[in-house]
């Protein structure tokens, strides 16, 4: 097991408060330990940021003799606790997950959650409709090289990582820095995962860039799946869209990749029922992973 280090213990008094404990009491308590999990700075000194990414090893991590397929997983926060329980649940009821580390991409240490998300998972600035989207937004091609230039270089070296199999899963604007990758550098991840990505932003701006991406390459060497909750669109009811086709989005994107016949291109899209934007990454959480790391 990895020692419970300082930052650890601020990580777990994080997720006390955000499942709803009281200050007070998650305080003077105990804080809940993740076992072999670590938390490690990584600053982005390019950006003038600084960062953290929290790391989750297999029980039966074994450092010499075997390479571990690596997932990202952005929005860890939420992203990173969730992931690991319910790869731990797959694994306990008997579908089997080959072993793999689980690494967590922290929002910007001082920055607001949504305000770090909006900027480091977008591609341009932003448009809703005619309006812009508020707040910074634009810097994903940024904090991808970030990505590539000190996360990968520094997990790869610590832990038995596989550079050839790093897996990402994103969901929302998390799914925009997924497509980010996939069309300037589709072979940074082995496997995407993407769930309920934003493609209304800026006018639908990844139409454009896949478009481009099709003139310049014959080739989209990437295995990708795509979901999307069937309440993701206008509808009446609480769950429903208020104005956003996001359902109707995903299909049309999927066709144009298509019609582009990309050799070495495998994606699915799926539309999951009766699930909502908020309850929708769970939901294709599961069938992801049993996608990319179901054992042989």
């Amino acid at each position: 097991m990895i020692p419970f280090s300082a930052s650890l213990r601020r990580l777990a008094l994080s997720l006390a408060l955000l499942l709803g404990a009281p200050a007070t009491l998650a305080a003077q308590a105990d804080p809940y330990i993740l076992s072999n999990t670590e938390v490690i700075a990584i600053p982005a000194s390019k950006l003038g940021r600084d960062y953290e990414v929290y790391v989750s090893l297999p029980a039966a991590y074994k450092p010499q003799g075997k390479r571990y397929a690596v997932l990202y997983v952005p929005d860890a926060n939420y992203g990173f606790p969730v992931v690991r329980a319910i790869a731990d649940r797959i694994n306990r009821h008997g579908v089997g997950l080959e072993d793999f580390i689980l690494v967590g991409l922290s929002y910007a240490k001082g920055d607001n959650p949504a305000d770090s998300r909006r900027r480091d998972y977008t591609p341009t600035k932003g448009q809703r409709g005619s309006q812009p989207v508020p707040g910074q937004a634009g810097e994903s091609a940024a904090y991808l090289q970030y990505l590539k230039t000190e996360v990968f270089p520094l997990i790869e070296k610590r832990y038995a990582a596989d550079p050839a199999r790093r897996l990402f899963i994103g969901h929302s604007y998390g799914g925009l820095l997924g497509l980010q990758a996939l069309f300037t550098e589709p072979t940074l991840f082995s496997h995407y995962i993407l769930g309920s990505a934003s493609l209304w932003f800026d006018n639908r701006y990844f139409f454009a860039a896949e478009q481009q991406y099709a003139n310049a390459h014959k080739r989209l060497p990437a295995k990708v799946r795509m979901y999307i909750g069937s309440y993701e669109t206008p509808g009446k009811g609480p769950r429903y869209n208020k104005d956003t086709d996001m359902v109707g989005d995903q299909r049309d994107f999927v066709r144009q990749i298509q019609s582009h016949r990309y050799q070495g291109l495998d994606l699915q899209a799926t539309v999951l029922q009766d699930e909502d934007h908020a309850t929708l990454f769970p939901a294709m959480l599961s069938r992801g992973l049993m996608w990319a790391l179901s054992k042989p």
